[in-house]
């Protein structure tokens, strides 16, 4: 719902920029969450990249066959404390062949970096950060600008409005929902393969981390 991201699928979807190829996606939060949100959330694919997961899905038009994810603990030792990453890159397979990289990090010195590109045959999209104005001021010392919006509530503000508003318009007029429950579904899938796959330290199919979960008891992922 993010007026950004919905242009660039229209134009994905239009075949402005032919058959994707490669999509990448940048996600930065501008300050780490609290020990006490690290330990319930789940880590930092289900909790943040799975997000990413699902507009790599929204955006492609294909599902997310294989995942092999990288990540590490340079931002503050205390997720390590719970089995958990602050940095990480994850590379997709689709099914339509294209190739995605999605990197996260729990903290961005300069703001909330929310980044997109979409690279096709016959060209690319791409969306940029979200800033309070688009002032730029050019002196000896150098190019300035604001900070990007500070964080999701502001950056994605609009989105949730009209987020909103559809949901409501469904349920008063019976219109179709842009969203359904196997989207979700599905992003979470992609989350547990990728805290599969950097567990094991290999490329994990969507199908063999479900097979793996359902042999395990409980909670164990």
């Amino acid at each position: 719902f993010d007026h950004n991201f919905k242009r660039l699928r229209e134009h994905v979807q239009a075949g402005t920029i032919g058959e994707p190829h490669i999509v990448r996606i940048t996600s930065r939060d501008p300050n780490p969450p609290s020990p006490d949100y690290i330990k319930l959330s789940g880590g930092l694919f289900m909790d943040m990249m799975i997000h990413d997961f699902d507009m790599a899905r929204f955006l492609s038009g294909s599902e997310i066959e294989e995942v092999y994810a990288q990540g590490g603990v340079l931002i503050d030792p205390v997720f390590a404390q719970y089995g958990d990453v602050d940095t990480a890159i994850v590379m997709l397979k689709f099914a339509s062949g294209a190739h995605g990289v999605i990197e996260n990090s729990r903290k961005a010195v300069y703001g909330y970096d929310q980044r997109i590109e979409v690279f096709g045959s016959k060209g690319s999209a791409a969306v940029s950060n979200d800033h309070p104005n688009t002032a730029e001021i050019s002196t000896v010392e150098g190019v300035m600008r604001d900070k990007p919006l500070h964080f999701f509530l502001e950056r994605y503000n609009e989105a949730y409005i009209d987020e909103t508003r559809m949901f409501v318009r469904s349920v008063l007029h019976g219109e179709p929902l842009a969203v359904d429950g196997n989207d979700g579904m599905q992003a979470e899938r992609i989350a547990l393969a990728a805290k599969l796959s950097l567990h094991l330290g290999r490329p994990v199919k969507i199908a063999e981390a479900l097979e793996l979960a359902a042999a395990q008891p409980a909670g164990t992922f």
